[in-house]
């Protein structure tokens, strides 16, 4: 059984003047996390519609399962879910129906459908919410009923493009719970996210894309090794911040991140912390605080794209959701 999940070779896409994808490659192993990133318009949500068959690629192939995504585009949308950054659920039905029509838009035995919704409804801490309408649940509810939705035909892939944009860090971090379960069970996922915490705690391996083409790909350790930066802050009085500035320079490169506080690059924590202090010790000079902080995938996203990660804003994401489960 091959053990790649996902894959796709050389997928471009234009429109008009405006190469969308130009040139991507990934390949996601099974039961494995996929983390995209990459700034607003980078791409991302391209490559999802084309790997869910919700867009035709104009050069290049994909494929799920083994599955071609243009050739079988109808047994690939019976492999996959797919949830988007806004949750495409109707606000008129409840909780329970919304999932049992999901269940009959995907071809579900009929007399497995409400089990199967019930189901769904427990694992996400729904079943006290069950016979309400979707309109009088929070955003959190509503994302995990989104969530739920996509997996009522217990997909072995599934496509979550930003999947907690707007959630609250407890919502989140729920949904981060509900994720790594599912792929401890064996679910292969392929997540874009603009949150850098969320890839860092989920994806086994990241790819980041940036003007269509992919300009990073590794662990998330091996990208904050290769592309991120250990810096010592270091806390001191308004008066002596530019002198001590000036006289770390030699340790590595210098920041003054605020009115009381250098920040140097170094290439080794505890070495140059060491030098630091001495340096700082020999020109009289005491610090009120002196802090570590280790390379993240934030100072990696802003070393390779040149600017720190928003979350997207595009609301296209909920109809691309409802095609698929429509289309299933």
């Amino acid at each position: 059984m091959n053990d790649i999940a996902i894959e796709a070779e050389q997928l471009t896409k234009h429109y008009g003047s405006v190469r969308a994808l130009d040139g991507v490659d990934l390949q996601v192993p099974r039961a494995t996390v996929l983390g995209l990133l990459g700034p607003n318009g980078a791409g991302k949500t391209t490559a999802v519609r084309i790997l869910t068959t919700n867009l035709r690629p104009d050069t290049g192939r994909a494929s799920v399962l083994g599955l071609d995504v243009v050739e079988d585009a109808q047994a690939v949308r019976g492999q996959i879910g797919l949830a988007g950054q806004y949750a495409a659920v109707d606000d008129t039905l409840t909780g329970r129906e919304n999932l049992r029509l999901v269940g009959y838009l995907t071809h579900q035995p009929r007399k497995a459908v409400g089990a199967r919704a019930d189901e769904l409804l427990e694992q996400f801490g729904l079943t006290d919410a069950a016979n309400r309408p979707a309109k009088t649940y929070s955003g959190g509810m509503r994302r995990r009923l989104d969530l739920a939705a996509s997996l009522v035909h217990r997909p072995p892939v599934l496509f979550l493009d930003e999947p907690t944009t707007g959630l609250d860090p407890a919502s989140r971090t729920d949904l981060w719970g509900v994720i790594e379960n599912l792929v401890a069970d064996g679910t292969t996922v392929l997540l874009t996210t603009q949150y850098l915490e969320e890839a860092d705690r989920l994806a086994n391996r990241i790819m980041v894309i940036d003007g269509g083409k992919c300009i990073a790909e590794g662990t998330p350790a091996e990208l904050k090794n290769q592309f991120g930066a250990t810096v010592v802050e270091i806390g001191l009085a308004p008066a002596d911040l530019r002198r001590a500035a000036t006289l770390l320079e030699p340790l590595g490169a210098t920041e003054l991140l605020d009115d009381t506080t250098v920040g140097v690059t170094v290439a080794d924590a505890g070495r140059g912390a060491l030098e630091i202090v001495r340096v700082l010790d020999r020109e009289r000079l005491v610090p009120d605080r002196l802090a570590v902080r280790e390379p993240s995938l934030d100072d990696v996203f802003l070393k390779l794209t040149g600017h720190r990660a928003e979350p997207e804003t595009d609301k296209s994401d909920t109809d691309a959701a409802k095609t698929q489960r429509g289309a299933a």
